[in-house]
């Protein structure tokens, strides 16, 4: 028989893992829900076209990443490689761009095609935060600020570091890439191969390299924020400040960019040395030219992504762990001549909203074995003398007290084992 085995890349989630991945996400939303972020989804393949336009032709998750597919009717479908392009498409195909600000958070898979790795896969989980329709700097703050909390709320505060920087309005961003391709140009030789490339489409993605070579050349490189106008470190400085009247540390990296045109002004990155190279915990910026470069109307916003397995990671190590799963009850019939009466006892008290195991068969031995080896926290013995009574024994599986209860006081009896 041939081996039955997962897609490389692709991960099953078992418990607890997938108790932990419920906690991340729901954590988020929770927070979220505090800064009065609704949640949204979208579907998980949009048209090709969509990350064409938005990521770039000469990025790395178009060229090399992106899971892209044939319909039957012939059109070109993404499987969604991140979900920012997504949020902003629904919007505009809602007609939602006069009713901001849109305030929404979301979660779900994304994919890519890329070696994995620790803390990296191809299909791979997010939750995420995007605010729509505030130019000004205080939604900068509050997006950076949600982000914060929601690591905080998982025990990751004292883990993880805020990195900032800024890419100025258009203006500055043109200054500043004219100088980059000038001192880039003059380190031509040194720079790799899709270095060279980008040098003349998209060079500010070169800052990003891992290559140890563009490193070295982008050491001496000019900082953006030498090229800033008037206008962009008024913004910046905002933005600093307000971090600073929240009490929110952070490091200005001057090489933190984003490579596409329609970013502008704040970029932030949470970074950690938990995770190896794989150091970016959570990421996010101002995209106020996205809307206009999908095919919308100008639609200013900044958001933020997280990758799930990687937070899973960290909290496995520093973070605070999910809340325990409650302890069952066991309902065991003494005989099977108790099994439908254990049926319906079992369906009433789950439906009172008590977590209850009912083995699905054996002698009264074996189930209570298996109410041990399942850690329940009681057991509710149904037997033929006591049903005739209107009556169940309960057991206290950690101390060994047994008691016989009532059936019309029984709920409440258990109430202590929840």
């Amino acid at each position: 028989m041939a081996e039955v085995r997962p897609v490389r890349g692709t991960r099953d989630h078992f418990p607890p893992d997938s108790r932990k991945q419920r906690y991340i996400e729901a954590t988020a939303m929770e927070v979220a829900g505090r800064y009065g972020y609704g949640e949204i989804s979208t579907p998980i393949f949009e048209f090709t076209e969509i990350f064409a336009r938005t990521l770039g032709d000469t990025s790395d998750i178009v060229t090399k990443e992106m899971y892209t597919l044939a319909d039957r009717s012939g059109e070109s479908l993404t499987l969604r490689p991140e979900n920012t392009a997504g949020v902003v498409r629904a919007v505009l195909s809602a007609g939602l761009t006069q009713q901001g600000p849109l305030k929404y958070v979301y979660r779900g898979p994304m994919f890519r095609y890329e070696r994995p790795q620790k803390g990296r896969l191809r299909q791979f989980h997010q939750v995420g935060a995007e605010l729509l329709g505030v130019a000004e700097p205080a939604a900068d703050v509050e997006c950076i600020a949600l982000a914060a909390d929601v690591l905080a709320a998982l025990g990751l505060g004292g883990t993880v570091t805020l990195e900032i920087n800024t890419l100025g309005d258009p203006d500055s961003r043109r200054a500043y890439t004219d100088g980059l391709v000038a001192y880039l140009a003059q380190h031509r030789d040194g720079l790799s191969e899709d270095s060279r490339t980008r040098l003349e489409r998209n060079p500010l993605r070169i800052l990003d390299s891992k290559d140890p070579g563009d490193r070295a050349v982008v050491a001496g490189a000019p900082s953006i924020l030498d090229s800033l106008n008037e206008a962009s470190q008024g913004f910046f400085a905002a933005v600093c400040a307000g971090l600073d009247t929240l009490g929110i540390g952070y490091r200005i990296n001057p090489k933190l960019v984003r490579g596409l045109d329609y970013y502008s002004h704040t970029a932030f990155e949470f970074v950690t040395e938990a995770l190896g190279a794989q150091g970016t915990v959570l990421a996010g910026g101002r995209y106020d030219g996205l809307a206009e470069q999908i095919g919308g109307r100008s639609l200013p916003g900044i958001g933020w992504a997280a990758g799930v397995e990687r937070l899973m990671m960290l909290i496995e190590e520093h973070g605070k762990q999910p809340p325990a799963e409650p302890r069952p009850i066991a309902v065991v019939p003494q005989s099977p001549a108790q099994d439908a009466a254990a049926l319906r006892l079992a369906h009433e008290l789950r439906t009172g909203g008590l977590t209850i195991d009912l083995g699905y068969g054996g002698a009264m031995g074996k189930r209570m074995k298996r109410a041990n080896k399942i850690n329940a926290r009681a057991a509710v013995i149904v037997g033929e003398a006591e049903l005739a009574r209107d009556r169940v024994a309960v057991r206290d599986l950690d101390s060994g007290q047994q008691d016989e209860v009532a059936l019309a006081a029984l709920a409440e009896h258990l109430a202590r084992f929840r």
